[in-house]
């Protein structure tokens, strides 16, 4: 079949397979994966990478098995070559193969290119009423490598990872029962939980989701909405005065975030400005908090103006004025306005800089997590 050399960005994609494949690495990986001893049976995830495109750039590090809807093998992909499987007549095509769906499946443990970036396990490429949706099919641990670089900082403490790790294996499945499909589990961004493939991946990351395999958080036999955040500013919230329904595990706890890069913050506006963002007042004259959750986040604001009033979320505010958090003070300059916020998120769950810190003193990881989920408990998965 005919085939394409690797664009300029995958080719600079190649540096962390590169790295990943060198001989020190797999020496360091293999000592540690004794070193917390012996795997559990793999649960594999379906992660969407990519959903409603009419094409998707594919490919292998290694040859790759090219399978169609019914599992049959139908061709091999030549390594270290991309490949644009496109979206036509409800199929996918790829090359001269058309199915309705097409696995590629690298041979010899290799990787796979989705997009623009590599990924561990296999890809599965659908066709749908709305495009292509690339899914990639991996370990739930290997995913959690990725994660865990993604959503921390891999510099971090191993107990505030391992506390991170065993925290995100939990939304994880939570949302995978609560709102995958029979196309995909999750997806790979903010709304689920960021996922980049083997960009995002470090030792220390390998470390946490190996030591913590299987552990997940659990409440009445069921595992968690396992929500977390980078830092609630001195104190979590209970889930219903931020969201609305009450959960026995997301109650309001002390954080332990003093002294994070975001435990305080400051912006200021011009009226002008001020005015423009928030729209529909003319020229913005007060802001009033009316409705603050029990540790002051804003429910809902008065905000007045030339040209009226008008209520406004906590949240449509501080997506309007791009805040790090809803928990903030209004105060008139005299030709503007100033916000002074603390945290960063929505303030529910686990904190991670409180994990961090938590860390840093020496607690463990099991500790951490029954702190910010109260009466939950770390277990094992069935």
């Amino acid at each position: 079949m005919a085939s394409r050399g690797f664009p300029i960005s995958l080719v600079s994609g190649l540096k962390p397979m590169i790295w990943l494949l060198g001989r020190h690495w797999w020496l360091s990986l293999l000592f540690w994966m004794l070193w917390v001893g012996p795997a559990q049976a793999a649960m594999e995830l379906r992660v969407a990478i990519q959903e409603g495109v009419s094409r998707v750039k594919v490919g292998s590090s290694t040859k790759a098995i090219v399978r169609n809807n019914d599992g049959q093998q139908v061709g091999e992909l030549t390594a270290m070559n991309a490949f644009n499987a496109q979206s036509g007549s409800g199929r996918v095509t790829l090359g001269q193969w058309r199915s309705g769906a097409l696995w590629i499946e690298p041979t010899d443990n290799g990787f796979v290119w989705i997009g623009d970036r590599w990924y561990r396990g296999r890809i599965r490429v659908v066709a749908t009423s709305k495009g292509l949706i690339a899914v990639n099919y991996v370990d739930l641990d290997q995913y959690l490598y990725s994660v865990l670089g993604a959503e921390m900082s891999p510099t971090w403490p191993q107990e505030a990872l391992k506390a991170q790790a065993v925290a995100a294996r939990t939304y994880a499945l939570y949302k995978r029962a609560d709102s995958g499909n029979n196309i995909y589990d999750v997806g790979d961004t903010t709304k689920w939980q960021v996922y980049k493939g083997l960009e995002t991946e470090a030792q220390s990351t390998q470390m946490a989701a190996n030591a913590t395999t299987g552990q997940v958080m659990n409440y009445g036999g069921k595992v968690i909405l396992a929500v977390f955040h980078s830092s609630s500013g001195g104190h979590t919230e209970n889930v219903e005065d931020v969201w609305s329904q009450p959960l026995p595990y997301l109650r309001g706890v002390p954080d332990y975030d003093m002294g994070a890069p975001v435990y305080q913050w400051t912006k200021s506006f011009s009226s002008r400005e001020l005015s423009r963002r928030i729209g529909g007042v003319g020229t913005v004259t007060s802001m009033t908090p009316e409705r603050t959750t029990p540790n002051g986040r804003i429910i809902t604001m008065k905000v007045q103006g030339t040209g009226g009033t008008k209520r406004v979320s906590g949240n449509d505010l501080r997506q309007a004025l791009d805040l790090r958090s809803t928990l903030f003070t209004v105060s008139d300059t005299g030709n503007g306005f100033q916000i002074n916020g603390r945290g960063f998120g929505h303030g529910l769950g686990l904190s991670q800089w409180g994990a961090h810190n938590l860390a840093k003193q020496g607690v463990n990881y099991q500790q951490i997590l029954t702190h910010y989920y109260k009466n939950a408990t770390v277990a094992q998965m069935q």
